[in-house]
Protein backbone atom coordinates (compact mmCIF):
# COMPACT_ATOMS: atom_id res chain seq x y z
CA UNK A 1 0.00 0.00 0.00
CA UNK A 2 1.46 3.19 -1.05
CA UNK A 3 2.19 6.23 1.87
CA UNK A 4 -0.77 8.44 1.22
CA UNK A 5 0.06 11.38 3.69
CA UNK A 6 0.15 15.06 3.96
CA UNK A 7 1.06 17.34 6.89
CA UNK A 8 -2.68 19.02 7.90
CA UNK A 9 -2.60 22.88 8.26
CA UNK A 10 -2.28 24.31 11.78
CA UNK A 11 -6.08 24.57 12.98
CA UNK A 12 -7.33 27.60 14.99
CA UNK A 13 -10.74 25.95 16.34
CA UNK A 14 -11.01 22.75 16.27
CA UNK A 15 -8.63 20.51 18.43
CA UNK A 16 -5.61 20.04 16.07
CA UNK A 17 -5.66 16.08 16.71
CA UNK A 18 -9.76 15.26 16.09
CA UNK A 19 -10.59 11.69 15.51
CA UNK A 20 -13.61 11.96 13.05
CA UNK A 21 -15.97 10.11 15.70
CA UNK A 22 -19.73 11.48 16.36
CA UNK A 23 -18.65 11.55 20.29
CA UNK A 24 -15.81 14.18 19.46
CA UNK A 25 -17.86 15.92 16.47
CA UNK A 26 -21.02 16.78 18.71
CA UNK A 27 -19.77 19.19 20.87
CA UNK A 28 -18.16 21.24 18.30
CA UNK A 29 -21.65 21.55 16.40
CA UNK A 30 -23.28 22.09 19.81
CA UNK A 31 -21.07 24.97 20.41
CA UNK A 32 -21.58 26.39 17.24
CA UNK A 33 -25.19 26.53 17.01
CA UNK A 34 -25.17 27.88 20.45
CA UNK A 35 -22.78 30.81 19.89
CA UNK A 36 -24.30 33.93 20.43
CA UNK A 37 -23.53 36.43 17.30
CA UNK A 38 -23.46 40.03 18.90
CA UNK A 39 -22.08 41.82 15.44
CA UNK A 40 -21.22 41.42 12.12
CA UNK A 41 -17.04 40.78 13.09
CA UNK A 42 -18.22 37.72 15.34
CA UNK A 43 -20.74 36.34 12.50
CA UNK A 44 -17.39 36.35 10.17
CA UNK A 45 -15.80 34.62 12.84
CA UNK A 46 -18.44 31.78 13.31
CA UNK A 47 -18.38 31.95 9.35
CA UNK A 48 -14.33 30.41 9.91
CA UNK A 49 -14.94 28.06 12.35
CA UNK A 50 -17.60 26.41 10.48
CA UNK A 51 -15.49 26.34 7.48
CA UNK A 52 -12.51 24.66 8.93
CA UNK A 53 -15.18 22.31 10.82
CA UNK A 54 -16.12 21.40 7.46
CA UNK A 55 -12.56 21.23 5.74
CA UNK A 56 -11.51 18.94 8.09
CA UNK A 57 -14.77 16.91 7.56
CA UNK A 58 -14.26 16.87 3.82
CA UNK A 59 -10.42 15.88 4.49
CA UNK A 60 -11.12 12.94 6.15
CA UNK A 61 -13.86 11.78 3.37
CA UNK A 62 -11.59 12.20 0.71
CA UNK A 63 -8.94 10.05 2.23
CA UNK A 64 -11.21 7.28 2.58
CA UNK A 65 -12.71 7.91 -0.78
CA UNK A 66 -8.99 7.62 -2.30
CA UNK A 67 -7.67 5.04 0.02
CA UNK A 68 -10.90 2.86 -1.26
CA UNK A 69 -10.61 3.44 -4.70
CA UNK A 70 -6.90 2.63 -4.65
CA UNK A 71 -7.31 -0.85 -3.44
CA UNK A 72 -11.26 -1.91 -3.41
CA UNK A 73 -10.84 -5.37 -2.64
CA UNK A 74 -9.30 -4.31 0.78
CA UNK A 75 -12.77 -4.73 3.33
CA UNK A 76 -11.13 -2.59 5.79
CA UNK A 77 -10.78 0.50 3.93
CA UNK A 78 -14.10 -0.26 2.13
CA UNK A 79 -15.64 -0.26 5.89
CA UNK A 80 -13.85 2.33 6.55
CA UNK A 81 -15.28 4.66 3.61
CA UNK A 82 -18.94 3.24 4.24
CA UNK A 83 -18.27 4.10 8.34
CA UNK A 84 -18.43 7.41 7.34
CA UNK A 85 -21.30 7.42 4.93
CA UNK A 86 -23.26 5.55 7.49
CA UNK A 87 -22.51 7.53 11.21
CA UNK A 88 -20.58 10.28 10.37
CA UNK A 89 -23.03 11.62 7.42
CA UNK A 90 -26.43 10.99 8.55
CA UNK A 91 -25.40 12.79 11.91
CA UNK A 92 -23.63 15.94 10.58
CA UNK A 93 -26.33 17.05 7.58
CA UNK A 94 -29.43 17.88 10.05
CA UNK A 95 -26.85 19.82 11.70
CA UNK A 96 -25.24 20.99 8.91
CA UNK A 97 -28.69 22.86 7.64
CA UNK A 98 -29.58 23.82 11.13
CA UNK A 99 -26.28 26.19 11.21
CA UNK A 100 -27.11 27.18 7.90
CA UNK A 101 -30.77 28.11 9.18
CA UNK A 102 -28.81 29.96 11.72
CA UNK A 103 -26.60 32.10 9.37
CA UNK A 104 -29.38 33.21 7.12
CA UNK A 105 -31.39 33.95 10.45
CA UNK A 106 -28.55 36.36 12.02
CA UNK A 107 -29.59 40.00 12.28
CA UNK A 108 -25.83 40.66 10.93
CA UNK A 109 -26.53 38.69 7.58
CA UNK A 110 -27.49 41.81 5.43
CA UNK A 111 -24.36 43.47 6.95
CA UNK A 112 -21.73 41.12 5.04
CA UNK A 113 -19.98 42.49 2.27
CA UNK A 114 -22.70 41.46 -0.10
CA UNK A 115 -20.07 41.30 -3.09
CA UNK A 116 -18.05 39.25 -1.57
CA UNK A 117 -20.52 36.93 -0.09
CA UNK A 118 -22.90 36.94 -3.14
CA UNK A 119 -22.56 33.10 -4.34
CA UNK A 120 -22.32 31.83 -0.85
CA UNK A 121 -25.08 32.90 0.62
CA UNK A 122 -27.27 32.11 -2.84
CA UNK A 123 -26.03 28.45 -2.36
CA UNK A 124 -26.70 28.42 0.93
CA UNK A 125 -30.35 29.84 0.72
CA UNK A 126 -30.88 27.32 -2.37
CA UNK A 127 -29.69 24.20 -0.02
CA UNK A 128 -32.27 25.40 2.65
CA UNK A 129 -34.77 24.98 0.20
CA UNK A 130 -34.66 21.36 -1.47
CA UNK A 131 -33.55 20.06 2.27
CA UNK A 132 -35.59 17.63 3.40
CA UNK A 133 -34.66 15.74 6.69
CA UNK A 134 -36.10 12.38 5.11
CA UNK A 135 -33.79 12.41 2.21
CA UNK A 136 -30.96 11.78 4.83
CA UNK A 137 -30.88 8.01 5.06
CA UNK A 138 -31.75 7.98 0.89
CA UNK A 139 -28.48 10.07 0.53
CA UNK A 140 -26.71 7.39 2.74
CA UNK A 141 -28.00 4.52 1.11
CA UNK A 142 -27.50 6.53 -2.25
CA UNK A 143 -23.54 6.47 -0.71
CA UNK A 144 -23.50 2.66 0.34
CA UNK A 145 -25.10 1.46 -2.87
CA UNK A 146 -23.09 3.51 -5.92
CA UNK A 147 -19.74 2.39 -4.28
CA UNK A 148 -20.60 -1.09 -5.74
CA UNK A 149 -19.91 0.53 -9.35
CA UNK A 150 -16.24 0.21 -7.80
CA UNK A 151 -16.12 -3.14 -6.68
CA UNK A 152 -17.81 -4.41 -9.81
CA UNK A 153 -15.59 -2.75 -12.60
CA UNK A 154 -12.58 -2.99 -10.12
CA UNK A 155 -12.78 -6.29 -10.23
CA UNK A 156 -13.16 -6.66 -14.30
CA UNK A 157 -9.62 -8.22 -16.00
CA UNK A 158 -8.90 -10.03 -19.08
CA UNK A 159 -6.69 -12.56 -20.39
CA UNK A 160 -4.96 -11.60 -23.91
CA UNK A 161 -2.06 -14.02 -24.83
CA UNK A 162 -1.99 -15.87 -21.84
CA UNK A 163 -1.57 -11.97 -19.28
CA UNK A 164 -4.09 -11.07 -17.30
CA UNK A 165 -4.93 -7.06 -18.12
CA UNK A 166 -6.97 -4.35 -16.12
CA UNK A 167 -9.87 -3.29 -19.29
CA UNK A 168 -7.76 0.01 -19.07
CA UNK A 169 -4.30 -1.89 -20.22
CA UNK A 170 -6.01 -4.48 -22.77
CA UNK A 171 -7.40 -0.85 -24.41
CA UNK A 172 -3.98 -0.74 -25.55
CA UNK A 173 -4.33 -3.52 -28.20
CA UNK A 174 -6.91 -1.36 -29.56
CA UNK A 175 -4.28 0.25 -31.48
CA UNK A 176 -2.32 -2.03 -32.72
CA UNK A 177 -1.56 -2.25 -36.61
CA UNK A 178 -3.25 -5.69 -36.60
CA UNK A 179 -6.91 -5.52 -37.37
CA UNK A 180 -6.97 -9.38 -35.95
CA UNK A 181 -5.42 -8.09 -32.87
CA UNK A 182 -7.86 -5.38 -32.30
CA UNK A 183 -11.00 -6.83 -32.68
CA UNK A 184 -9.69 -9.79 -30.66
CA UNK A 185 -9.01 -7.29 -27.65
CA UNK A 186 -12.53 -5.62 -28.54
CA UNK A 187 -14.51 -8.26 -28.68
CA UNK A 188 -12.72 -9.78 -25.01
CA UNK A 189 -13.62 -6.45 -23.34
CA UNK A 190 -17.23 -6.41 -24.21
CA UNK A 191 -17.81 -9.80 -23.22
CA UNK A 192 -15.92 -8.80 -19.77
CA UNK A 193 -18.53 -6.25 -19.65
CA UNK A 194 -21.78 -7.93 -20.69
CA UNK A 195 -20.43 -10.50 -17.91
CA UNK A 196 -21.94 -7.88 -15.10
CA UNK A 197 -24.34 -6.25 -17.96
CA UNK A 198 -27.24 -7.68 -15.81
CA UNK A 199 -25.48 -7.06 -12.21
CA UNK A 200 -25.08 -3.32 -13.13
CA UNK A 201 -28.30 -2.71 -14.64
CA UNK A 202 -29.95 -4.32 -11.07
CA UNK A 203 -27.63 -1.80 -9.81
CA UNK A 204 -28.32 1.06 -11.51
CA UNK A 205 -32.51 0.30 -11.12
CA UNK A 206 -31.82 0.62 -7.44
CA UNK A 207 -30.05 3.63 -8.08
CA UNK A 208 -32.97 5.14 -9.71
CA UNK A 209 -35.78 4.44 -7.19
CA UNK A 210 -33.84 6.32 -4.68
CA UNK A 211 -32.90 8.85 -6.44
CA UNK A 212 -36.58 9.54 -7.76
CA UNK A 213 -37.38 9.19 -4.25
CA UNK A 214 -34.91 11.79 -3.20
CA UNK A 215 -36.12 14.14 -6.00
CA UNK A 216 -40.40 13.48 -4.59
CA UNK A 217 -39.73 14.68 -1.33
CA UNK A 218 -37.83 17.79 -1.98
CA UNK A 219 -40.97 18.67 -4.01
CA UNK A 220 -40.30 17.74 -7.66
CA UNK A 221 -41.85 16.20 -10.06
CA UNK A 222 -38.41 14.38 -11.02
CA UNK A 223 -34.90 13.67 -10.42
CA UNK A 224 -33.48 15.81 -13.42
CA UNK A 225 -35.31 18.85 -12.13
CA UNK A 226 -34.35 18.49 -8.62
CA UNK A 227 -30.78 18.17 -9.50
CA UNK A 228 -30.55 20.77 -11.69
CA UNK A 229 -31.28 23.05 -8.42
CA UNK A 230 -28.88 20.77 -6.05
CA UNK A 231 -26.34 21.16 -8.66
CA UNK A 232 -26.74 25.35 -8.49
CA UNK A 233 -27.21 25.69 -11.87
CA UNK A 234 -28.22 29.32 -11.99
CA UNK A 235 -26.63 30.37 -15.48
CA UNK A 236 -28.81 27.15 -17.42
CA UNK A 237 -31.83 24.98 -17.95
CA UNK A 238 -32.77 22.03 -19.31
CA UNK A 239 -33.62 23.75 -22.28
CA UNK A 240 -30.10 25.19 -22.80
CA UNK A 241 -28.82 21.60 -22.39
CA UNK A 242 -31.31 20.42 -24.77
CA UNK A 243 -30.04 23.87 -27.23
CA UNK A 244 -26.54 22.26 -26.80
CA UNK A 245 -27.28 18.78 -27.64
CA UNK A 246 -28.96 20.18 -31.31
CA UNK A 247 -26.18 22.34 -31.86
CA UNK A 248 -23.42 19.86 -31.56
CA UNK A 249 -25.35 16.91 -33.89
CA UNK A 250 -25.32 20.37 -36.64
CA UNK A 251 -22.17 21.40 -36.49
CA UNK A 252 -19.43 19.00 -34.85
CA UNK A 253 -21.05 15.18 -36.22
CA UNK A 254 -20.60 16.39 -39.42
CA UNK A 255 -17.06 17.16 -39.30
CA UNK A 256 -16.44 14.19 -37.22
CA UNK A 257 -18.52 12.20 -40.35
CA UNK A 258 -16.22 13.40 -42.42
CA UNK A 259 -13.30 12.69 -40.59
CA UNK A 260 -13.86 9.10 -40.30
CA UNK A 261 -14.68 8.42 -43.77
CA UNK A 262 -11.22 10.06 -43.82
CA UNK A 263 -9.94 6.96 -41.25
CA UNK A 264 -12.16 4.43 -43.60
CA UNK A 265 -9.69 5.67 -46.92
CA UNK A 266 -6.88 5.71 -44.91
CA UNK A 267 -6.92 2.45 -42.95
CA UNK A 268 -8.14 0.81 -47.02
CA UNK A 269 -11.41 -0.46 -45.06
CA UNK A 270 -15.08 -0.31 -46.45
CA UNK A 271 -16.24 0.55 -43.52
CA UNK A 272 -14.66 1.38 -40.08
CA UNK A 273 -15.63 -1.21 -36.88
CA UNK A 274 -16.11 -0.25 -33.32
CA UNK A 275 -12.08 -1.72 -33.23
CA UNK A 276 -10.78 0.78 -36.29
CA UNK A 277 -11.28 3.72 -34.07
CA UNK A 278 -8.29 4.27 -31.99
CA UNK A 279 -5.52 2.60 -34.27
CA UNK A 280 -3.33 5.16 -35.72
CA UNK A 281 -3.97 6.02 -39.36
CA UNK A 282 -0.37 5.88 -40.63
CA UNK A 283 0.01 2.38 -40.27
CA UNK A 284 2.42 3.12 -37.49
CA UNK A 285 2.31 1.47 -33.94
CA UNK A 286 0.16 3.60 -30.95
CA UNK A 287 2.41 6.26 -29.41
CA UNK A 288 4.39 5.62 -26.03
CA UNK A 289 4.40 9.11 -24.59
CA UNK A 290 6.63 7.43 -21.47
CA UNK A 291 7.73 4.33 -19.99
CA UNK A 292 6.21 4.11 -16.63
CA UNK A 293 4.13 6.75 -14.00
CA UNK A 294 7.40 7.97 -12.49
CA UNK A 295 8.46 9.19 -16.42
CA UNK A 296 4.87 10.19 -16.23
CA UNK A 297 4.82 12.27 -13.71
CA UNK A 298 8.01 13.45 -14.04
CA UNK A 299 7.61 14.16 -17.16
CA UNK A 300 4.14 16.33 -16.72
CA UNK A 301 6.41 18.41 -13.89
CA UNK A 302 8.45 18.99 -16.83
CA UNK A 303 6.07 20.64 -19.06
CA UNK A 304 3.83 22.43 -16.29
CA UNK A 305 7.35 24.08 -15.15
CA UNK A 306 7.77 25.45 -18.89
CA UNK A 307 4.54 26.59 -18.76
CA UNK A 308 4.94 28.32 -15.81
CA UNK A 309 7.63 27.67 -12.78
CA UNK A 310 4.95 28.08 -10.77
CA UNK A 311 3.07 25.02 -12.20
CA UNK A 312 5.75 22.98 -12.04
CA UNK A 313 6.44 23.48 -9.09
CA UNK A 314 2.71 22.17 -7.93
CA UNK A 315 3.10 19.04 -9.27
CA UNK A 316 6.79 18.59 -7.49
CA UNK A 317 5.10 19.54 -4.17
CA UNK A 318 2.90 16.60 -5.17
CA UNK A 319 5.43 13.94 -6.18
CA UNK A 320 7.13 15.06 -2.55
CA UNK A 321 3.97 14.16 -0.59
CA UNK A 322 3.09 10.70 -1.93
CA UNK A 323 0.01 12.85 -3.76
CA UNK A 324 -0.62 10.00 -7.06
CA UNK A 325 -1.21 6.99 -7.32
CA UNK A 326 -1.25 6.37 -11.65
CA UNK A 327 0.11 2.70 -12.61
CA UNK A 328 -3.72 0.49 -13.61
CA UNK A 329 -3.54 -2.76 -11.76
CA UNK A 330 -6.56 -5.31 -10.63
CA UNK A 331 -8.43 -4.01 -7.68
CA UNK A 332 -7.91 -0.86 -8.47
CA UNK A 333 -10.96 1.63 -9.57
CA UNK A 334 -11.66 2.75 -12.92
CA UNK A 335 -11.38 6.29 -14.05
CA UNK A 336 -9.28 9.34 -12.67
CA UNK A 337 -10.13 12.25 -10.60
CA UNK A 338 -8.08 14.92 -9.12
CA UNK A 339 -9.57 15.03 -5.04
CA UNK A 340 -9.17 18.29 -3.13
CA UNK A 341 -7.72 17.45 0.41
CA UNK A 342 -9.96 20.54 1.46
CA UNK A 343 -7.77 21.17 4.73
CA UNK A 344 -4.56 20.61 3.87
CA UNK A 345 -4.52 22.69 0.24
CA UNK A 346 -3.24 20.09 -1.47
CA UNK A 347 -4.61 17.70 -4.43
CA UNK A 348 -4.28 14.29 -4.97
CA UNK A 349 -4.44 12.68 -8.79
CA UNK A 350 -5.57 9.12 -9.11
CA UNK A 351 -5.79 7.48 -12.24
CA UNK A 352 -4.95 4.52 -14.51
CA UNK A 353 -2.26 4.53 -16.51
CA UNK A 354 -0.99 2.18 -19.40
CA UNK A 355 1.44 3.71 -20.89
CA UNK A 356 -0.83 5.49 -23.55
CA UNK A 357 -1.44 9.12 -24.95
CA UNK A 358 -4.82 8.93 -23.47
CA UNK A 359 -2.56 8.86 -20.25
CA UNK A 360 -0.88 11.54 -21.59
CA UNK A 361 -3.95 13.84 -21.70
CA UNK A 362 -5.88 12.54 -19.04
CA UNK A 363 -2.40 13.56 -16.58
CA UNK A 364 -2.26 17.39 -17.47
CA UNK A 365 -6.11 16.82 -17.77
CA UNK A 366 -5.99 16.50 -13.92
CA UNK A 367 -3.08 18.33 -13.48
CA UNK A 368 -5.13 21.33 -14.52
CA UNK A 369 -7.61 20.65 -11.30
CA UNK A 370 -4.59 20.26 -9.14
CA UNK A 371 -3.76 23.37 -9.88
CA UNK A 372 -7.21 24.66 -9.13
CA UNK A 373 -7.17 23.56 -5.93
CA UNK A 374 -3.42 24.64 -5.15
CA UNK A 375 -4.74 28.33 -6.59
CA UNK A 376 -8.38 28.38 -4.75
CA UNK A 377 -6.32 26.84 -1.06
CA UNK A 378 -6.22 30.16 1.01
CA UNK A 379 -9.54 31.30 -0.35
CA UNK A 380 -11.32 32.23 3.54
CA UNK A 381 -13.67 29.83 2.88
CA UNK A 382 -14.02 26.44 2.14
CA UNK A 383 -17.37 26.80 0.50
CA UNK A 384 -15.31 29.54 -1.77
CA UNK A 385 -13.18 26.77 -3.11
CA UNK A 386 -16.43 24.55 -4.33
CA UNK A 387 -16.24 25.70 -7.95
CA UNK A 388 -19.09 24.36 -10.13
CA UNK A 389 -17.95 21.71 -12.79
CA UNK A 390 -18.43 24.20 -15.59
CA UNK A 391 -15.40 26.18 -13.84
CA UNK A 392 -13.80 22.73 -12.67
CA UNK A 393 -13.60 21.57 -15.75
CA UNK A 394 -12.55 24.73 -17.46
CA UNK A 395 -9.49 24.42 -15.80
CA UNK A 396 -8.33 20.96 -16.47
CA UNK A 397 -9.52 21.27 -20.33
CA UNK A 398 -7.76 24.33 -21.20
CA UNK A 399 -4.71 22.67 -19.90
CA UNK A 400 -5.31 19.61 -22.05
CA UNK A 401 -4.35 21.96 -24.88
CA UNK A 402 -2.40 24.48 -23.23
CA UNK A 403 0.41 21.72 -22.47
CA UNK A 404 0.32 21.06 -26.39
CA UNK A 405 2.96 23.53 -27.04
CA UNK A 406 5.21 21.47 -24.62
CA UNK A 407 4.57 18.22 -25.82
CA UNK A 408 7.95 17.88 -27.35
CA UNK A 409 8.90 16.63 -23.55
CA UNK A 410 7.05 13.63 -23.92
CA UNK A 411 7.96 12.71 -27.30
CA UNK A 412 11.65 12.30 -28.96
CA UNK A 413 11.15 13.45 -32.66
CA UNK A 414 8.53 15.51 -34.51
CA UNK A 415 6.53 12.98 -36.55
CA UNK A 416 4.93 11.10 -33.34
CA UNK A 417 4.91 15.47 -31.80
CA UNK A 418 2.48 15.81 -34.45
CA UNK A 419 0.70 12.76 -34.42
CA UNK A 420 -0.26 13.65 -30.96
CA UNK A 421 -1.40 16.35 -31.32
CA UNK A 422 -3.79 15.45 -33.90
CA UNK A 423 -5.47 12.85 -32.09
CA UNK A 424 -5.48 15.22 -29.27
CA UNK A 425 -7.66 17.86 -31.38
CA UNK A 426 -9.73 15.10 -32.68
CA UNK A 427 -10.54 13.81 -29.33
CA UNK A 428 -11.78 17.58 -28.38
CA UNK A 429 -14.06 17.38 -31.20
CA UNK A 430 -15.10 13.93 -30.50
CA UNK A 431 -15.46 14.68 -26.79
CA UNK A 432 -19.01 17.27 -27.50
CA UNK A 433 -20.92 14.84 -29.61
CA UNK A 434 -20.20 12.08 -26.48
CA UNK A 435 -21.00 14.55 -23.57
CA UNK A 436 -24.19 14.99 -25.80
CA UNK A 437 -25.06 11.10 -25.69
CA UNK A 438 -24.86 11.05 -22.04
CA UNK A 439 -26.90 14.22 -20.94
CA UNK A 440 -28.90 13.75 -22.86
CA UNK A 441 -29.69 9.78 -22.08
CA UNK A 442 -30.00 11.02 -18.73
CA UNK A 443 -32.52 13.38 -19.31
CA UNK A 444 -34.30 10.35 -20.71
CA UNK A 445 -33.39 8.68 -17.43
CA UNK A 446 -34.71 10.45 -15.05
CA UNK A 447 -38.17 11.89 -16.97
CA UNK A 448 -39.12 8.59 -18.12
CA UNK A 449 -39.66 7.04 -14.33
CA UNK A 450 -40.39 3.34 -14.30
CA UNK A 451 -38.76 2.58 -17.67
CA UNK A 452 -37.28 -0.91 -17.83
CA UNK A 453 -33.47 -2.19 -18.79
CA UNK A 454 -34.73 -2.75 -22.26
CA UNK A 455 -36.34 0.43 -22.69
CA UNK A 456 -32.88 1.42 -21.35
CA UNK A 457 -31.32 0.38 -23.90
CA UNK A 458 -33.03 1.20 -26.54
CA UNK A 459 -33.54 4.99 -25.64
CA UNK A 460 -29.47 4.69 -25.13
CA UNK A 461 -29.15 3.27 -28.96
CA UNK A 462 -31.32 5.49 -30.66
CA UNK A 463 -29.55 8.82 -28.91
CA UNK A 464 -26.32 7.43 -29.65
CA UNK A 465 -26.94 6.78 -33.34
CA UNK A 466 -28.11 10.31 -33.86
CA UNK A 467 -24.86 11.54 -33.06
CA UNK A 468 -23.09 8.90 -35.20
CA UNK A 469 -22.70 6.38 -32.49
CA UNK A 470 -18.86 6.57 -33.04
CA UNK A 471 -18.92 6.35 -36.97
CA UNK A 472 -18.43 2.59 -36.99
CA UNK A 473 -20.56 -0.11 -38.03
CA UNK A 474 -22.35 -2.28 -35.54
CA UNK A 475 -23.95 -5.14 -37.24
CA UNK A 476 -23.96 -7.53 -35.45
CA UNK A 477 -22.79 -6.41 -32.24
CA UNK A 478 -26.43 -4.99 -30.99
CA UNK A 479 -25.77 -6.68 -26.84
CA UNK A 480 -22.29 -4.81 -27.04
CA UNK A 481 -23.57 -1.78 -28.82
CA UNK A 482 -26.32 -1.62 -26.17
CA UNK A 483 -24.37 -1.72 -23.33
CA UNK A 484 -21.34 1.04 -24.14
CA UNK A 485 -23.71 3.12 -21.62
CA UNK A 486 -22.34 1.03 -18.11
CA UNK A 487 -18.58 1.93 -19.22
CA UNK A 488 -19.34 5.34 -18.05
CA UNK A 489 -19.41 5.92 -13.71
CA UNK A 490 -20.51 9.31 -13.97
CA UNK A 491 -23.88 7.74 -15.03
CA UNK A 492 -23.73 5.57 -11.33
CA UNK A 493 -22.02 7.64 -9.24
CA UNK A 494 -22.25 11.42 -10.33
CA UNK A 495 -25.68 11.75 -12.20
CA UNK A 496 -25.90 14.46 -13.81
CA UNK A 497 -22.52 15.44 -13.53
CA UNK A 498 -21.42 15.55 -17.99
CA UNK A 499 -22.60 18.36 -19.49
CA UNK A 500 -20.48 20.30 -17.49
CA UNK A 501 -17.87 18.48 -19.82
CA UNK A 502 -19.12 20.00 -22.81
CA UNK A 503 -19.39 23.62 -21.81
CA UNK A 504 -15.59 23.51 -19.98
CA UNK A 505 -14.81 21.93 -23.86
CA UNK A 506 -16.27 24.82 -25.29
CA UNK A 507 -14.28 27.39 -22.97
CA UNK A 508 -11.14 25.54 -23.01
CA UNK A 509 -11.04 25.50 -26.89
CA UNK A 510 -11.72 29.59 -26.59
CA UNK A 511 -8.94 30.15 -24.05
CA UNK A 512 -6.56 28.11 -26.36
CA UNK A 513 -7.68 30.33 -29.00
CA UNK A 514 -6.64 32.83 -26.97
CA UNK A 515 -3.55 31.54 -26.04
CA UNK A 516 -2.37 30.81 -29.69
CA UNK A 517 -3.26 34.90 -30.37
CA UNK A 518 -1.06 36.09 -26.74
CA UNK A 519 0.37 33.19 -24.49
CA UNK A 520 1.80 34.98 -21.37
CA UNK A 521 -2.08 37.22 -21.66
CA UNK A 522 -4.30 34.29 -21.94
CA UNK A 523 -2.57 32.25 -19.10
CA UNK A 524 -2.74 34.90 -16.71
CA UNK A 525 -6.39 35.25 -17.30
CA UNK A 526 -7.01 31.29 -17.12
CA UNK A 527 -4.68 31.95 -13.38
CA UNK A 528 -6.42 34.82 -12.34
CA UNK A 529 -9.80 33.05 -13.23
CA UNK A 530 -9.31 29.78 -11.65
CA UNK A 531 -8.16 32.22 -8.37
CA UNK A 532 -11.25 33.18 -8.12
CA UNK A 533 -12.45 29.95 -6.73
CA UNK A 534 -16.28 30.03 -6.50
CA UNK A 535 -17.21 33.70 -5.20
CA UNK A 536 -18.07 35.11 -8.56
CA UNK A 537 -20.97 33.60 -10.20
CA UNK A 538 -20.04 31.39 -13.68
CA UNK A 539 -20.29 33.96 -16.36
CA UNK A 540 -18.01 36.55 -14.55
CA UNK A 541 -15.27 33.75 -14.07
CA UNK A 542 -15.63 33.47 -17.55
CA UNK A 543 -15.26 36.55 -18.51
CA UNK A 544 -12.34 36.80 -16.30
CA UNK A 545 -10.62 33.97 -18.12
CA UNK A 546 -10.76 36.28 -21.38
CA UNK A 547 -14.31 33.73 -22.91
CA UNK A 548 -17.85 33.97 -23.12
CA UNK A 549 -19.95 31.80 -21.25
CA UNK A 550 -21.56 30.43 -24.29
CA UNK A 551 -22.86 27.25 -25.79
CA UNK A 552 -25.38 28.64 -28.90
CA UNK A 553 -25.12 27.53 -32.55
CA UNK A 554 -23.09 30.08 -33.34
CA UNK A 555 -20.51 29.96 -30.87
CA UNK A 556 -19.73 25.88 -31.53
CA UNK A 557 -19.45 26.42 -35.15
CA UNK A 558 -16.93 28.93 -34.53
CA UNK A 559 -15.18 27.42 -32.22
CA UNK A 560 -15.57 23.50 -34.08
CA UNK A 561 -14.39 25.86 -37.17
CA UNK A 562 -10.91 26.63 -35.52
CA UNK A 563 -10.22 23.35 -34.08
CA UNK A 564 -10.38 22.17 -37.61
CA UNK A 565 -8.43 24.70 -38.87
CA UNK A 566 -5.24 24.19 -36.30
CA UNK A 567 -6.07 20.51 -37.19
CA UNK A 568 -5.32 21.51 -41.31
CA UNK A 569 -2.34 22.96 -40.43
CA UNK A 570 -0.76 19.80 -38.61
CA UNK A 571 -1.20 18.51 -42.49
Amino acid sequence: MIDLTIPKKKRNYIPQELEMKWDNLAPIYEELLARQIDDVNALETWLKDKSELEAALEEDFAWRYIKMTCDTANEQLVKDFQYFATEIEPKTAPLSNQLNQKLVASAYVEELDQEKYFVYLRGIRNALEIYREENIELFTKLQVTQQRYQSITGAMSVVINDKEYTLEQAANFLKDTNRSVRQEAWETIQQRRLVDKDALNVLFDELIVLRNQVALNAGFENYRDYMFQAMGRFDYSPKDCYAFHEAVEKEIVPILKEQADMRAQLLGLEVLKPWDLDVSTTGKPALKPFKNGQELIDKSIACFNAIDPKLGQMLATMKENNLFDVESRKGKAPGGYNYPLAESGAPFIFMNSANSLRDLTTMVHEGGHAVHTFLTAKLELNDFKHCPSEVAELASMSMELMSMDHWHLYFDNEEDLIRAKKEQLFDVLKTLPWVAVIDKFQHWIYTNVGHHAADREEAFKQIYTSFGAGFADWEGLDAEFANIWQKQLHLFEVPFYYIEYGIAQLGAIAIWKNFKENPHKALQQYLDALALGYTKPINEIYETAGIKFDFSVDYIKELAGFVKNELDKLG
